[in-house]
């Protein structure tokens, strides 16, 4: 759930800075793919992206509420892609801690999701993810009830998934977190197939090393991935690219 003091405005900067700073760094197809998050104080209502923007045309104000189905509740008339919506809407209304879904084509993500042996244990940050990121197999392009049922089953209570031959999904009680669990999933995905692509085997630790390494990173889990990275990202945001606030 969005945490104490988020606000429908707060959380309308953070999806359009994530939706800004996911352009940036190249996390785009074309006008495809959704990050999403739940509206504070409004149960079963979320915000999305409007169909046809890219990612660097979102901004605060041009966000369109949404149902669990994906369609438009805030009276604007916004086209929005229902099909799309299809993952995050079965998400959300799953896990209501799931405050933030983001979906995503990468390029290191989707080469991940091709290799039959998933996120290996072989560099720092995959240990975040250790226990932590399931598996969904590919069925096709439409998301019906029925695998909606099996991937929001995949997902549990866990991070993420790693949806074979499609890409990544992560979830975060925050924007920020769910954005930092995309970054740092990204970028071990990158380290492993960059690794593996210079031949030999990889050196990968046991579970219990994993494990001990896992529980570092959390801690107590009163710190959020996110919560001492997103400030300076949205600095940096706000002196390059400070329309997303628009």
């Amino acid at each position: 759930m969005a945490r104490a003091d988020s606000t429908e405005s707060t959380v309308r900067r953070d999806l359009a800075a994530a939706y800004r700073l996911a352009a940036r760094l190249g996390w785009t197809d074309t006008i495809y793919t959704h990050l999403s998050a739940s509206v504070p104080g409004a149960p079963g209502v979320y915000l999305l992206n409007r169909f046809g923007l890219r990612f660097d045309e979102v901004t605060a104000s041009n966000l369109v509420k949404v149902d669990a189905h994906g369609q438009v509740v805030d009276g604007s008339g916004a086209r929005v892609n229902p099909s799309g919506f299809a993952i995050h809407g079965a998400v959300h209304a799953a896990r209501p801690d799931a405050a933030c879904v983001m979906h995503l084509h990468t390029r290191w993500g989707v080469a991940l999701s091709m290799r039959p042996e998933g996120l290996l244990m072989a560099s720092q940050g995959a240990m975040r993810f250790f226990g932590r990121l399931g598996q969904h197999a590919y069925e096709g392009l439409a998301f019906g009830p029925e695998e909606q049922a099996r991937l929001v089953q995949r997902l549990g209570q866990l991070d993420g998934l790693i949806l074979h031959n499609h890409g990544t999904l992560l979830v975060g009680r925050t924007v920020a977190e769910a954005f930092m669990l995309s970054y740092l999933l990204e970028r071990a995905a990158m380290h492993q197939l960059t690794a593996q692509a210079a031949g030999g085997a990889l050196r990968v630790v046991d579970d219990e090393v994993a494990a001990r390494t896992f529980c570092q990173w959390v801690g107590d889990g009163s710190v959020l991935d996110g919560d001492d990275e997103w400030p300076a990202l949205v600095r940096g945001l706000q002196t390059t690219d400070p329309h997303y606030l628009d």
